[in-house]
């Protein structure tokens, strides 16, 4: 299904829509079950959560049609689209009834899923401990305040001509369109958090719950519900999708590694918390043959013991080339940090957890380099040759790592498209290889490392040329 997500929002046209078709499916199997959106932190002593309806006036988000003269005040008909992505927060809170989600509740004894903390920290606005107003209903799902926040000291003064959005986040509003707090809402949970409810473990995995993934700019032009024009920049500036991006894989590592050492997220039972090991290094057939078939790769940046199950270090990987790329005088200490904590699994949990803690320190200092970092027009051609590079491609030897890798290869080729540094016919003519490559990462059970890289080597090469 084609939306207005695809062309004016991600200026992508032509082969655009074939890929983006793709890119729907592949986030509907993150985004349609795994829903996103917590509650953020209350910005102030008794914040109160007001509903979806008070957003929901025609003079304000619940207009049929956007044509407002300052935002499109259609804001709600797109969060409520009943079949695209674009509405999968406004599903969260229904899934739960669901035969899937009823499964998973009776599977882990949690009682009905609509009523279980540990489904709704995820699937709702969910804030116990926070007052609601009249109009707050916990099955409008993930709502408008997951993100922006409570809205009960900005709600009746944010739209007036006096405010300012300075004077908005003073009252409480979220500023979403800085990078850091943008990855810091979105990864409570699209990978985790210490809130209630904010957290995938193995065992909701094995009963079914779908494996967690993320990409800042991809994951938020599916859920743009705005225009970016010269009113949006005015006020909050343009996004720069590259930063969006890689600031977005710097927080995805701090938190996963932050997450890794608290000893109550880290383990369950005597075991390690899978949950945070790459799923298919495991999930694979088993063959008891008199000839091993082996079901991995060696990958040249885990020093980890043979059968060794290794952590899933999709984000790493995409930390690294951006690293290379972006902040050059860092590269080497992230490198040196993430092979430590890789050779620390085989050594023993306290190891492992103060290797955790290093990499955590370096990825938050990336992230803190990048937010501040000004990013130019050949920035994005920058990222895919660290991308491309053989150091880099020698380590897409697992399905997660390579599906990270191909979408952070289609979101530069969409923000050179933005910049004007590629036509939408150039672009298009990379499509097909761009395509390929998601066509190997479709399921991780079809997964072939070889034919990944072949085509992600094929759409790297091309858009290096355009150089």
């Amino acid at each position: 299904m084609v939306t207005r997500f695809d062309r004016a929002r991600r200026g992508i046209s032509g082969g655009g829509s074939r890929r983006f078709g793709w890119l729907l499916l592949l986030a509907a199997a993150i985004a349609l079950l795994v829903q996103p959106g917590s509650p953020i932190q209350a910005q102030g002593a008794g914040a109160r959560y007001e509903g979806v309806a008070s957003c929901a006036g025609s003079t304000c988000h619940g207009r049929a049609e956007g044509n407002g003269a300052v935002v499109r005040q259609d804001e709600i008909a797109t969060w409520q689209e009943p079949s695209s992505v674009a509405g999968a927060h406004s599903r969260a809170f229904a899934v739960l009834a669901s035969p899937r989600g009823k499964q998973i509740a009776d599977s882990l004894g949690l009682g009905p899923a609509t009523s279980a903390p540990a489904c709704l920290g995820c699937h709702a606005t969910y804030e116990p401990g926070s007052a609601k107003g009249a109009r707050f209903q916990i099955s409008d799902g993930v709502g408008c305040e997951s993100c922006h926040g409570p809205s009960s000291g900005w709600l009746a003064s944010h739209y007036a001509k006096p405010a300012t959005h300075a004077a908005n986040i003073a009252a409480g509003l979220v500023p979403l369109e800085r990078p850091q707090v943008r990855a810091k809402v979105c990864l409570d949970c699209h990978f985790g958090s210490t809130g209630a409810g904010q957290f995938v473990t193995h065992s909701m995995m094995a009963a079914g719950h779908p494996r967690v993934s993320f990409e800042l700019d991809l994951f938020s032009a599916l859920q743009q519900h705005h225009d970016e024009d010269g009113d949006y920049a005015a006020r909050k500036g343009k996004t720069d999708n590259v930063r969006l991006w890689a600031v977005g894989q710097a927080e995805a590592v701090a938190r996963s590694t932050d997450l890794f050492a608290r000893p109550g997220f880290g383990a369950e039972g005597v075991f390690p918390q899978y949950y945070f090991y790459d799923c298919h290094s495991c999930h694979r057939s088993i063959n008891d043959g008199p000839q091993r078939k082996l079901t991995f790769e060696t990958n040249p940046g885990r020093p980890i013991p043979f059968g060794q199950a290794p952590y899933n270090d999709e984000n790493i990987i995409m930390l690294s080339a951006i690293a290379k790329a972006f902040v050059p005088g860092r590269a080497a200490q992230f490198e040196t940090a993430s092979k430590d904590f890789h050779r620390a699994m085989g050594q023993g949990r306290g190891e492992a957890t103060a290797a955790a803690q290093r990499l955590r320190g370096e990825a938050a200092a990336l992230s803190d380099a990048l937010a501040a970092r000004s990013f130019g027009s050949g920035d994005a051609f920058a990222a895919v040759q660290a991308i491309a590079d053989r150091t880099l491609t020698a380590r897409f030897t697992d399905y997660t790592g390579s599906a990270q890798a191909v979408m952070a290869v289609d979101t530069l080729l969409n923000a050179m498209v933005r910049d004007g540094r590629v036509t939408t016919g150039a672009a298009t003519g990379i499509r097909a290889n761009i395509n390929r490559a998601y066509g190997a990462v479709r399921t991780p059970e079809s997964y072939n490392p070889a034919q990944f890289r072949s085509a992600l080597g094929a759409a790297t090469n091309a858009i290096g040329a355009l150089r």
